[in-house]
């Protein structure tokens, strides 16, 4: 198994801010620039499956399995002997709200997919939350 998590804090964004640029689903490419689309047809609901196209890459389905409103959502990615889980939070101190994202990679070809895809999403975190966050400050 393989973990990373990151995790920046706010002061001027709100819960229902964020929770609306992130289950907006199908607007995910105007703050996300690594992402050709994303599209879910259905609710965001635990259970539904979103397709999802990174830039240059192929088309992903990516299953919903966790989603709590204002708290945060997890989604997972199957590989080939693999599974990625990218559980995104939301956690409210009152005074600032902290955007928590951990990325976890399992399985027997897990090193495979590290290498290959996760590595990059994982150094991508950054750069996309404070994207998400200047985009929730819109709403």
């Amino acid at each position: 198994m393989w973990q990373k998590t990151h995790s920046m804090s706010f002061a001027d964004v709100r819960p229902e801010q964020v929770w609306r640029v992130w289950s907006d689903v199908n607007q995910w490419h105007a703050w996300q620039p690594d992402i050709e689309y994303a599209r879910l047809e259905g609710a965001f609901e635990a259970g539904q499956v979103f397709k999802f196209r990174p830039k240059g890459g192929a088309e992903l389905g990516i299953e919903l399995t966790e989603v709590r409103p204002l708290a945060g959502y997890a989604d997972l990615t199957r590989f080939p002997g693999a599974r990625m889980l990218d559980a995104h939070e939301i956690v409210d101190h009152g005074d600032r709200i902290e955007i928590k994202n951990t990325l976890t990679v399992t399985g027997p070809l897990g090193f495979l997919w590290r290498k290959l895809v996760a590595e990059d999403v994982a150094a991508s975190i950054e750069v996309q939350t404070m994207s998400m966050i200047q985009q929730a400050r819109r709403v």
